[in-house]
């Protein structure tokens, strides 16, 4: 077909018109890049502070004492006891953990509930200057618990992001110096699914750059609960999978991961399954995290997960006694794996609080060994040590 009509003389496909250009308009220029587009992590006042703070809670030897149970959960283990669950015994009994003579130089740090980082000792001494002189950094926990996630199976995200900064700037001038955040996962049929990983991951990631922001070293806690009667195999591919979303989370919100620590589960079969010996548990954890924990972490805290005192312990010396790529410091940020004997052996009363105190530092210096891959054993004897402490669908 000819490009044009010689009857009517127009093109039927007219080239397209030649645009005008007035040279009034001033000539385009290049955007500038915002400060978020060029930076690749955060580079702010407490940039030095964090990353100093970070690397000294994960000092080999040392560890994370995990006393933040919220009001209710410290009420349902002074229920297992008997002992009132009100204020004058929660600052008892925490009282009795950070006074305890020779357990502070087993700890670098201790994540504390509200509550108890204004709190102050019998004699009047804030509990954060307690731990301070004691070379303890003080922590809060600062999520609001968990709730579910629309659209998925029970499957849940954690709360607490409104207010978060100001909530920070309060805790910092208070004298805590990190913070901790708990996300949960869960192992099922078709769990846990990309949506709740990616939810969890960027809440995590949103939670540690405000805490930075504002001087404190975030913990990233994204937990996978051991409930199920899943293999190890499962439980490897899951806490890869979700670890990698989290880094990834991270990397995309800027956080400086030298100034961050993660706290994981250990990888191991799930609650109903059977278990395997510890070197299996240290070989499939450290794998994990060689596959997916950059290096520029400086330490992992492992959370107990509901293991029992003796079996945390055992499981953390088993992975710092194998040999080869261990980038980051692997020690412990435990709760009930640290404090279960201790509650038994105080039971409430007065008359207990020494004996009570043996059984904390017994605890403290197990896992200070175990840090070091130097855990002979001989802690496993006290009474309550070797106790399960699994709870399924663990709230704090």
């Amino acid at each position: 077909m000819p490009p044009f009509s010689r009857r009517k003389m127009h093109y039927i496909n007219p080239p397209p018109p030649t645009p005008i250009i007035s040279s009034s308009l001033p000539a385009t220029r290049p955007r500038s890049p915002t400060a978020a587009e060029i930076m690749s992590c955060y580079k702010g006042k407490y940039h030095d502070e964090l990353i100093a703070n970070a690397a000294y809670i994960g000092t080999p030897g040392k560890g994370i004492l995990a006393a933040d149970e919220s009001t209710g959960t410290i009420g349902k283990r002074f229920a297992a006891i008997n002992v009132e669950n009100v204020e004058t015994n929660r600052r008892t009994y925490r009282e009795l953990l950070f006074c305890t003579p020779g357990a502070l130089q087993y700890l670098s740090g201790a994540i504390l509930f509200e509550e108890t980082l204004f709190q102050k000792t019998a004699d009047g001494k804030p509990f954060v200057e307690v731990l301070q002189e004691g070379g303890v950094l003080p922590g809060i926990k600062v999520d609001k618990g968990t709730v579910e996630l629309a659209g998925t199976n029970g499957e849940t995200t954690t709360q607490g992001l409104d207010g978060l900064a100001q909530r920070c700037q309060q805790y910092y001038a208070a004298g805590a110096r990190f913070a901790k955040w708990r996300a949960v996962l869960k192992i099922g049929a078709a769990e846990p699914s990309q949506l709740a990983i990616n939810e969890n991951a960027n809440g995590l990631a949103r939670y540690a750059i405000i805490c930075q922001e504002n001087g404190l070293v975030p913990i990233v806690e994204p937990e996978i609960l051991v409930d199920g009667d899943h293999d190890i195999d499962r439980s490897a591919d899951v806490t890869e999978r979700v670890l990698a979303a989290c880094y990834k989370a991270l990397n995309d919100h800027h956080v400086l991961l030298e100034g961050t620590l993660l706290k994981p589960n250990m990888v191991t079969p799930g609650s109903d399954s059977a278990k395997v010996p510890p070197e299996v548990v240290a070989e499939y954890t450290v794998r994990a995290l060689q596959r997916t924990v950059p290096p520029a972490v400086p330490g992992i805290v492992f959370l107990s997960g509901g293991q029992s005192e003796e079996e945390a312990t055992v499981h953390l010396n088993a992975m710092n006694k194998i040999e080869g790529k261990k980038p980051w410091t692997l020690t412990f940020s435990y709760g009930r794996a640290l404090q279960q004997s201790t509650l038994k052996a105080w039971a409430g009363k007065e008359e207990n609080v020494e004996k009570a105190r043996e059984a904390f530092l017994a605890r403290c210096k197990a896992n200070s060994e175990a840090t070091l891959g130097a855990y002979s054993g001989d802690a496993g004897s006290v009474e309550g040590a070797s106790e399960s402490l699994h709870v399924k669908d663990y709230k704090y």
